[in-house]
């Protein structure tokens, strides 16, 4: 059984049917994988999405849609925030805050980090496995 964090840029790469949208339907038509998001991928997919101009109640609607697809939000705890200074230290490139936290959801959760995010490929491999949907 393989576990998955999805990024808010693979969500959106889904939501929009980008490149890469089949690997997230593929994962979340397999039963045997386990689907996470980090809880601060809600603020931005919320963010996002009416960004695009989408009503109030159609973002809502995506939201929870994306929400139902996975067994947990993973929350941002203090060992949580301690593990993204560490990411964010080892990263051989500047990487947002936002995208460290994440990053370090998928490393508490040993999980594979899906995204479209190219700030992401700035964390060594030793510490991070990942699925860049743009390759």
């Amino acid at each position: 059984m393989a576990t998955y964090l999805l990024d808010t840029s693979a969500i959106l790469a889904h939501y929009r049917k980008e490149m890469g949208w089949q690997f997230v339907q593929a994962l979340a038509e397999d039963s045997s994988a386990v689907l996470l998001l980090a809880s601060p991928s809600i603020t931005e997919l919320m963010r996002r999405l009416d960004g695009i101009g989408l009503p109030e109640l159609a973002v809502a609607t995506a939201v929870e849609g994306y929400r139902s697809l996975v067994s947990e939000v993973v929350a941002i705890s203090e060992s949580t925030a301690r593990l993204a200074a560490d990411t964010g230290r080892q990263a051989t490139a500047r990487l947002p805050l936002t995208d460290c936290l994440i990053a370090a959801a998928a490393r508490e959760r040993q999980a594979c980090l899906v995204h479209r995010d190219s700030h992401y490929l700035s964390i060594p491999a030793a510490i991070l496995t990942q699925r860049d949907l743009t390759c």
